[in-house]
C-alpha cells in the first residue's frame, strides 16, 4: 500500500465506518495516547522496565499502525499529501545533514 492509498483507504473508512473525523485538537490528543502506549511497549522490551502482567498481550506492530492511522487522519484533514511531505522532508535532511552525521564523533 503507498502512502497515498494509505491516506484514501483511511479517508474511507471514516466516511463509512467512523461516520467522521473527531476534530484536530482531539486527534492530536489521541496520537500523543497512541505514541505513548509505543513507548511503553519500547521502554519494557528494549529499556529497563519490566512489563506488567496486563502488557503481556501487547503488539507493538499494532501500536505503530495506531499511531500511523491517527496521524493519516490528522493529515486528511488538514490537507497535507503526506507522500510529498515525506519528499520533501527527505530531501530538507539530505542537504542540512549531509555532513553532519558522518562527522559525529558520538556516531563511530
Amino acid at each position: 500500500m503507498t502512502i497515498e492509498q494509505a491516506q484514501e483507504s483511511v479517508d474511507n473508512w471514516i466516511k463509512t465506518t467512523g461516520i467522521r473525523y473527531f476534530n484536530e485538537l482531539t486527534n492530536t490528543a489521541i496520537l500523543m495516547e497512541e505514541v505513548g502506549e509505543v513507548a511503553r511497549i519500547m521502554s519494557r522490551k528494549y529499556g529497563e522496565q519490566s512489563f506488567k502482567k496486563s502488557d503481556e498481550e501487547v503488539n507493538l506492530a499494532d501500536e505503530m499502525a495506531d499511531v500511523l492511522f491517527v496521524l493519516i487522519c490528522l493529515a486528511n484533514q488538514t490537507g497535507i499529501d503526506l507522500n510529498e511531505a515525506l519528499i520533501k522532508n527527505i530531501e530538507k535532511k539530505a542537504i542540512r545533514d549531509a555532513d553532519r552525521h558522518k562527522n559525529n564523533e558520538k556516531l563511530k
